[in-house]
């Protein structure tokens, strides 16, 4: 499933079973192992050019929140099937605007060991008061990895579905 053109039947899949008029195009379809994360653009809300920052800013969190509640029943409905024929929880969220907000997402448990120097570096966050735990700086940190290396993990992840293809073409054992 984690291939290119698994992905691609997945998008197909939710693009297809989305209600008509939902979202502006076709669904962002992010894939793990554990979770699909389906996001939509939502049509931004009109307002005068004259509004200011912070009404603009909360006349969007309030499209995004009727949306959210407005859709609600048919996104547990069509998460549910999803769920059953993919064998992963969805998650949902939208963007609008430059906002992009999730309205569900997994939390997973991730177990890893760390040398001492490496566990200072997360007690410091704590101590600082950055995070509240060890758990909390650990994704603090790979979040900054994430937002500073884009261009790199993207790199990476396209390197990987290079691998993926390759394999899916070599023999089946």
């Amino acid at each position: 499933m984690t291939t290119n053109d698994g992905l691609e039947k997945l998008r197909g899949w939710f693009t297809g079973r989305l209600p008509d008029g939902w979202f502006e195009d076709a669904p962002e379809v992010v894939l793990d192992r554990e979770e699909i994360s389906v996001i939509g653009r939502l049509a931004a809300p009109q307002v005068t050019d004259d509004v200011s920052e912070a009404e603009r800013s909360g006349v969007i969190a309030g499209h995004v929140q009727r949306f959210r509640e407005d859709t609600r029943e048919r996104r547990v409905d069509i998460a549910r099937e999803a769920e059953h024929r993919f064998g992963r929880k969805v998650s949902w969220g939208v963007r609008c605007g430059d906002e992009t907000t999730m309205f569900t997402q997994l939390s997973v448990p991730v177990m890893t060991r760390l040398r001492q120097s490496e566990r200072r570096v997360l007690d410091t966050l704590v101590d600082a008061g950055v995070a509240r735990s060890r758990s909390d700086a650990l994704a603090w940190c790979v979040r900054l990895v994430g937002k500073n290396a884009d261009d790199w993990l993207a790199e990476l992840r396209d390197a990987l579905q290079h691998v993926e293809r390759a394999r899916a073409a070599g023999p089946q054992v």
